[in-house]
């Protein structure tokens, strides 16, 4: 018995340490990163920074939110981060209602058809293609309307939907509601774990998503804070942002802190909704992978 909890106490043990350098491998980079961006540019050139800024400045932040064309594209990835995970969950999840009731006609064919497209696509080509003559290039529904459905997702919802009891449903068809009724007054509100769980998937795609302002934008001002962010990494835009503060950036600004800077702002709020989400976010999985 001792042998036996002694090689129990050492595989804990061992357990702790692997998920302490997992977790120290996870977060040091996040954190390298924030303190680099709020120490000054020059001193932060010279190397040597590994835990805490050697010369604390905000002048970085200062030169960033100095900028308009950054502010205007966190403006444009806050709206279409809100406004495409709010369409994408209601539609997706009417979609997975209709599809979770089996008297609807056709529903076989549906869901082959839609199963299909998880492993198929047109292609980047035909898609841009399709968006071009549909006229969405250069608009910001571009973001939006292309990503309104998802499968997957809706795979999820109808797992969700088909474990209601139907008493529900005919409760309130006895009361007068109709199916769209019943999809906002009964089953949506009684699905919140599934509906916080796929809108902080498609919550993070759609802040993350800088592929998008690449490909089918050319203005500037209808750019996510995602592809601003590419463009100062690649294309060496950062030179660009930290001129437009001259005075600042002939001291201690360089183009290496601004881009450390942007990336702070770009990752941190995604970061911070997270935790509010969470207790959804297992709840609707677990609930939706059990079986009765």
């Amino acid at each position: 018995m001792n042998i036996r909890r002694n090689s129990e106490r050492l595989f804990d043990w061992a357990n702790f340490g692997i998920m302490l350098i997992i977790c120290f491998l996870t977060i040091y980079p996040i954190w390298y990163v924030l303190i680099n961006s709020f120490n000054e540019g020059t001193d932060a050139m010279r190397g040597g920074i590994y835990w805490l800024p050697r010369v604390f400045t905000i002048e970085n932040y200062t030169t960033v939110f100095s900028n308009n064309g950054l502010m205007t594209a966190f403006g444009i990835t806050v709206a279409k981060t809100l406004l495409g995970t709010a369409l994408h969950v209601f539609f997706t999840a009417m979609v997975a209602y209709a599809l979770s009731r089996r008297e609807l006609i056709g529903r076989k064919a549906y869901l082959m058809i839609g199963t299909i497209t998880m492993f198929f696509s047109g292609g980047l080509i035909p898609t841009y293609l399709l968006l071009r003559d549909l006229g969405l290039l250069d608009t910001f529904a571009v973001y939006i309307l292309p990503a309104m459905f998802s499968f997957f997702d809706l795979i999820i919802f109808m797992t969700f939907f088909r474990e209601i009891p139907y008493g529900l449903e005919e409760a309130a068809k006895i009361d007068g509601a109709n199916d769209f009724g019943i999809f906002v007054r009964v089953i949506i509100p009684v699905s919140m774990p599934v509906v916080a769980t796929i809108a902080l998937f498609h919550g993070v795609y759609q802040w993350n998503d800088y592929f998008a302002g690449v490909i089918y934008i050319n203005k500037t001002d209808l750019q996510p804070i995602q592809t601003y962010l590419y463009r100062i990494i690649a294309l060496s835009g950062s030179n660009q942002i930290a001129s437009s503060v001259p005075n600042v950036v002939e001291k201690t600004v360089t183009s290496q802190s601004v881009k450390l800077a942007t990336m702070v702002i770009a990752t941190l709020p995604i970061v911070f909704v997270y935790p509010f989400l969470q207790k959804y976010f297992v709840k609707g999985f677990m609930i939706g992978s059990m079986k009765e």
